[in-house]
């Protein structure tokens, strides 16, 4: 068992945020109460969209992404998403994903959703490259995220996980801004910033192969990346962090754990392969 976010967590190995809805959408495909936990679909307080079509793109490297935090909103993951965790969850835990285009919005989902038992922790995505409303805006200006931190403490007695971006000039002083302003523990790295064209043949003027143009860049190569984030974010604040970006295999959530983190999130390989998360759970588990 790990203690942790005031709670204990069966194995380190949860399904990432935006990579399985609100869970009951890969229900069919693995056993969620084999997992350590979920982190559900971004939430915001009214629903969204999202970004046009092509949302995904894969290349020889992972996965380009620009879902731009579709969500049925606040209402709606109250009256039907949340009621379903709670009938079908007993041991995996519920960490909700929360963006906004305001401060006061993260704030409206906290405290619309804080009364729920479901729910563990908040993970504030301050670090979505996928959208111009609610995104990188708010993780890459200490202050303004202290600011949104503080806000959300207050609205909650629920832990609140800060979830950064890999781009940070310095992600440890990021983390240790958001740690002072009531920050419980931090999610390390959210997708990078990332373009690609449409195959053209040698011809010029090609398209962007995502609708929106940029997009976000997961995938094995983000492991090295993510570990070192969650190496620095470890050394300097001391709290828990969820390792997230590239894990694929057992020795994927080692290389984590080793850097200091306590929970992995598996995102773009249960994308590939939605039984991946089951599997490095049990490996974990199986251990000797």
């Amino acid at each position: 068992m790990i203690e942790v976010f005031g709670t204990s967590f069966q194995n380190p190995v949860l399904l990432a945020a935006g990579t399985a809805g609100f869970g009951r959408e890969v229900a069919g495909v693995i056993d969620l109460e084999r997992l350590g936990g979920v982190i559900t679909k971004a939430v915001s307080p009214e629903p969204r969209h999202g970004n046009p079509s092509p949302r995904v793109a894969e290349f020889r490297g992972g996965m380009l992404n620009s879902v731009g935090l579709a969500n049925p909103g606040l209402k709606r993951v109250a009256a039907v998403d949340l009621p379903w965790l709670e009938r079908h969850l007993e041991r995996a835990r519920v960490i909700v994903n929360v963006v906004g285009g305001t401060a006061d919005d993260y704030v409206e989902v906290v405290r619309g959703l804080g009364d729920r038992q479901i729910i563990t922790a908040f993970e504030l995505n301050v670090s979505c490259p996928n959208t111009e409303r609610g995104g990188e805006e708010f993780g890459s200006n200490a202050a303004v995220l202290a600011a949104l931190v503080r806000a959300c403490h207050a609205a909650t007695e629920k832990p609140i996980i800060v979830k950064l971006a890999p781009t940070l000039p310095d992600i440890a002083a990021t983390a240790e801004a958001a740690a002072g302003a009531g920050a419980a523990g931090f999610s390390v790295v959210n997708t990078m910033p990332g373009f690609l064209y449409q195959e053209n043949h040698g011809r010029r003027h090609a398209k962007a192969r995502l609708g929106a143009g940029n997009g976000g860049v997961s995938g094995p190569a983000l492991l090295p990346v993510g570990v070192l984030a969650t190496r620095r974010v470890c050394e300097r604040t001391g709290l828990p962090v969820v390792g997230i970006g590239g894990i694929r295999l057992i020795e994927d959530v080692e290389q984590y754990l080793e850097a200091g983190a306590v929970l992995v999130g598996v995102g773009t390989a249960a994308l590939a392969d939605p039984r991946c998360p089951e599997r490095l759970a049990a490996a974990w588990m199986n251990r000797g």
